[in-house]
């Protein structure tokens, strides 16, 4: 816990082939709570601060095909998806104030460590920053965007001793 609060990390397995990762809740848990610990000193999209809830589903990518083609138009699979949760009651919610969700498709995620010789739980981790970095409203549209986000990934992966997907070892 810091002083911005705690975060709470629910792990949704939509597809039982994640089970066969060993240390795998611990893993999502450490980048998950990495990236909030960095992030959360910045003003969050909503200017709050204090305990926040993050669904993390690990999924397949039959599913995440279908949530990239119904909410982004793009009929394929992707690594990870997110999505804030849209605070419509305010100061009626009580804490935790959830965050939102974030998706995993694990074959794609496996696909991309074996192609890019990255090792297959930094990936995970380094993707499950990227999603916290959506829900905190960072995106990577533009090419500044994008320089920031990469940024603040490294320092987060940094702190986890994991190194960086962009530069050479």
């Amino acid at each position: 816990m810091n002083d911005q609060g705690e975060l709470i990390v629910e792990l949704v397995f939509g597809s039982t082939q994640w089970r066969r990762i060993s240390d795998l809740q611990d893993l999502v848990e450490k980048a998950a709570r990495a990236a909030f610990e960095t992030v959360a000193g910045l003003a969050d999209r909503a200017g709050n601060s204090g305990a926040r809830e993050v669904v993390i589903n690990l999924s397949d990518d039959r599913t995440i095909a279908e949530l990239n083609r119904k909410f982004r138009g793009r009929d394929k699979p992707t690594n990870v998806l997110s999505f804030p949760f849209e605070d419509a009651f305010g100061p009626l919610l009580s804490e935790p104030l959830p965050l939102g969700d974030i998706i995993l498709a694990l074959e794609t995620i496996e696909r991309e460590a074996t192609e890019q010789g990255l090792d297959r739980s930094h990936h995970i981790a380094h993707l499950v920053i990227h999603g916290m970095l959506h829900l905190y409203g960072y995106d990577h549209l533009t090419d500044s965007e994008a320089e920031e986000m990469e940024a603040l990934e490294e320092t987060i992966l940094a702190r986890l001793n994991i190194p960086s997907p962009w530069r050479a070892a």
